[in-house]
């Protein structure tokens, strides 16, 4: 890990400045000089907000809320975030290969849940069955050789399965 540490402090410098000071100097400035180039020229704005704190407070309090509504609506409601965690998956292989990991690990499970229960209850493989887990145990010792971070493997596999569902 450290000896990235001239990356990671790249990373965390522009996280710091794109999320918390870029955003608190657009607000301030914003607030600023929609207040004395446009409020502060108008009297009848004027008597709406008579001073600056009094046009950062009604401000802040509409629009505060309607933010909050519109970032609820960018998380939940529309596509948007969606597309953004798809290109998060593809770019980054690494949360690629731990939703593929998964997904073996899940049909491992479910293929050795099924197989123990009926072990549990005293009943014998069928050839087939045992067929089914050898040729499972071949797809993924297969494709578990193949993968690597440089390549598409997991991506493709990820696709394919979204296909599936």
């Amino acid at each position: 890990m450290d000896q990235n540490f001239g990356f990671r402090a790249w990373f965390y410098f522009r996280q710091g400045w794109s999320v918390y000071f870029a955003f608190i100097f657009a607000a301030i400035n914003t607030l600023t000089v929609t207040y004395y180039l446009a409020i502060d020229k108008i009297p009848d704005l004027k008597i709406l907000f008579p001073s600056f704190g009094h046009y950062v407070i009604i401000l802040s309090s509409i629009a505060i809320p309607c933010l909050i509504v519109i970032g609820y609506f960018h998380y939940k409601k529309t596509n948007a975030y969606k597309s953004e965690a798809d290109i998060h998956s593809e770019s980054n292989p690494y949360m690629g290969r731990m939703v593929v990991n998964s997904e073996m690990i899940i049909q491992l499970n479910i293929k050795l849940t099924s197989l123990m229960l009926k072990i549990a209850n005293d009943e014998k493989l069928t050839k087939e069955e045992i067929e089914k887990i050898k040729i499972l145990q071949e797809k993924l010792l297969k494709f578990s050789s193949k993968r690597s971070f440089a390549d598409k493997t997991d991506l493709d596999f990820f696709k394919e399965l979204d296909k599936t569902k």
